[in-house]
């Protein structure tokens, strides 16, 4: 699952997923748009519910910051794919 938040020039992008060995992965990434100003954290969930409670909690923060909720799609969709590709380019940095 893959969720993008933006302002006029702030983005979140919240990437939930299970690694090759069943863990449950939540990686953030943020930063300016257009810019290289940002930064990526990656959080190992004890369990998907709890990288959903995560989740909840970063949509309450993003809401109360006025970032609006543009993108939440799965993985492997087209849309998906282009945004995990992203987020891949972010972690070489």
């Amino acid at each position: 699952m893959i969720i993008r938040w933006e302002s006029e020039h702030d983005y979140v992008l919240v990437h939930i997923h299970q690694d090759m060995f069943g863990d449950w992965i939540f990686s953030r990434a943020w930063g300016q748009i257009g810019t290289q100003f940002g930064g990526l954290k990656h959080q190992l969930a004890d369990d998907y519910a709890q990288a959903m409670m995560w989740l909840d909690d970063i949509g309450h923060i993003q809401a109360s910051r006025g970032l609006h909720k543009v993108l939440e799609v799965q993985d492997d969709t087209p849309e998906g794919r282009d945004a995990v590709r992203q987020l891949s380019l972010l972690d070489s940095a």
